[in-house]
Parts: structure tokens; sequence; C-alpha cells
């Protein structure tokens, strides 16, 4: 197989996405896309086959690959018949709604022995990468805390097309499952360690029948680290500097200031200094948001997958990275609920 046939359910902003990140890689060849009322612009944007229903694309017989950019409540019933179908899987986050639909597909693909991966790209950031790397290499030493700051404010450029109702909708279950799984991959990624226990308070503040858009929760990680995170989307204009994608990182031998569009910075010998930086990241504008440098972390990503599967070889962000996201998001929502702890493991 020379490249990866794709097909993508969903037209939306993430379709849009990875449409032009599959246009970008060599080895990837994008066939078709199907669903949503910007599928036939998408379609004709990136000059391939329109498909009526999911159920057309999936049976497709050029595609080897889905990529599945729909809301998340309607995952898991295209992932599992795409499974049935024999093709391999790329879903964006968050992967399901419920940790029984993500261990489902986890257990199809493991059983047709099909690539299964989520849409995790903050991995392929420079900043994050770099934070990795200097925790792993034990620049800090344990590290005992994070603050991390996940707060932001609805984009609305009409250019996009489109609207938010979807992330109104009860089924979406509400925004710590939406964005928040984002920083608790993130943290587990760089940690190399698994959430053990949350405590979460979940409020609504942008429209009372929305579901949730705001938690703060405390977090628990087997190593001992504790987090806490602030998940929001109900910021008002025009947002808090640099609260986007930010973390700060307290161990034992120093500090890392992470902030994800733009420089981590490191304190280990008395002093601050740069140790990364990139360029900002603007996904608020339809002009700038399906270009460089937001794009270099959605290509770099399917490439990787894309390379996986044509060598036969897992993904390094599994259908496990998923359910766990899943699992902690709707952990703290419980928590938030019972008034209580919960215990993952």
């Amino acid at each position: 197989m020379g490249k990866l046939r794709y097909g993508i359910i969903g037209s939306g902003f993430m379709g849009r996405t990875h449409a032009e990140a599959i246009r970008h890689i060599d080895n990837a060849e994008l066939i078709a896309v199907a669903l949503g009322s910007r599928a036939p612009k998408l379609a004709h944007d990136y000059g391939v086959q329109l498909c009526s229903t999911s159920e057309e694309l999936i049976a497709h017989p050029d595609i080897d690959a889905i990529i599945i950019t729909t809301p998340q409540y309607a995952h898991v019933g295209d992932a599992l018949a795409a499974v049935a179908a024999g093709k391999h899987l790329f879903i964006e986050k968050p992967m399901t709604t419920t940790v029984a639909d993500s261990e489902a597909i986890i257990a199809a693909c493991a059983q047709r022995g099909l690539a299964l991966s989520v849409g995790y790209q903050q991995r392929y950031r420079a900043v994050p990468r770099a934070a990795h790397d200097l925790v792993r290499a034990g620049a800090i030493g344990q590290v005992y805390t994070i603050q991390f700051n996940q707060v932001f404010q609805m984009f609305v450029d009409p250019a996009f097309g489109g609207d938010w109702s979807w992330w109104a909708n009860p089924e979406s279950i509400g925004h710590i499952l939406a964005g928040g799984v984002h920083a608790i991959d993130l943290c587990r990624w760089i940690l190399g360690a698994e959430v053990v226990s949350v405590f979460g308070h979940s409020r609504t503040f942008r429209d009372k029948n929305e579901p949730e858009n705001t938690t703060m929760g405390l977090l628990t990680f087997d190593n001992g680290t504790v987090m806490s995170l602030w998940a929001s989307s109900a910021c008002p204009p025009p947002g808090f500097p640099k609260q986007t994608f930010r973390a700060l990182m307290m161990g034992e031998q120093g500090m890392i200031d992470m902030d994800a569009y733009d420089t981590l910075q490191i304190a280990n010998d008395g002093s601050w200094k740069v140790a990364a930086a990139q360029p900002p990241v603007n996904t608020e504008q339809a002009a700038t948001a399906f270009g460089f440098p937001r794009m270099h972390a959605y290509v770099e990503q399917l490439q990787v997958y894309t390379d996986a599967v044509l060598a036969g070889t897992p993904p390094p962000v599994t259908g496990e990275d998923g359910r766990v996201g899943v699992a902690v998001a709707l952990a703290l929502l419980e928590s938030s609920r019972t008034g209580r702890a919960v215990a993952l493991r």
C-alpha cells in the first residue's frame, strides 16, 4: 500500500482541518467526505467525492481509514460500523460520551487488527513536547503540582459557517469532555502517570440550557502529582491573556511555565529562561485557522498515524488514551453531582 486512503465523516471545523492536513502528507490521500451542511463545499474545495451518508462513505472500496469529526455523541455508531467494514479509525477527541462506548470501539478494533487513534494534537506542538522531554529527563525532579488553565471564549467568525449549537446539546455532555480532555491527556503524557482520583465542581454560566461549560477540578496521579484544572468556554471577551492552554508545574528541583501557544520557560537554577517557543496559534479567524502555524500539529499528528498504519505498527496515541480522557472528564462531572471525590482505580 503506497498511500493511506482516507474518508472523513463530518465537514465542520475539524473536518476541514483534517482535510487540509492530508493535503500536506505525501503518503496520504483524501478520497471522500460525508455529513454536515458544509460537506458539499468541503468536497468541492479538495476535489474529492461527496457521499450522501456515512454508510456510503464507510462502504467505499477505495477508503482504508476513516476520520470521524462529528459531534462526540455521534462517534460510536459510525466508529463501530467502520470497524465492521474493516476500516482503520482516527477519532477526534473526545472519543465518545461514555466509557462503555470507548471500550466497545477499542475491543472491536483489537478483534479486527485495525489501527485506532484519537485526536490529541497538543502532543505535537513544540512547547508541550519540550515540557514532556524536560519532565521525563528530570529537569525539575519529581513534579509535585500542576496548575492548568484552559480558558477561552467561543469564536464566532461567520466565515467558518456552521454554529456552536452542537456544543450546547445536552448529548454533548459539556466542555470538560469536549475540550478539557486535552489538558488531561497532555498531563498524563508529560508525567508518564495515570489519574487515580478526582474532585470537581462544575457549573453553567453562559446559558442555563447549556450543559456544563466551566469546571474547577483537582486530579491526583499515581506518581503523587496533584493537578488543578480550570477548564471553561464561558470566558467573556477579551479573555485572559495567555491562559488558553497554560500549565504551571512545580517540582522538587525547579519550575516550568508552559504556554502551549507561545513559550516554555524553566527555572531550575534560580532564574527563569526560555527553553522553547513557537509562533502564536490563531484558531479564531477562518483566514488563519487552516494555515500554519496552527496546522503544524495536525499535519504531524496525522503523518505519524499514517506511517504507523502503513507500517502495521500501533499508533503512539491509542484508543486507551481516548478512553482515559473520557473516564476522567466524566468522573469530574460525577464528583460535582455527588459532592464527593471519585476514584478511577
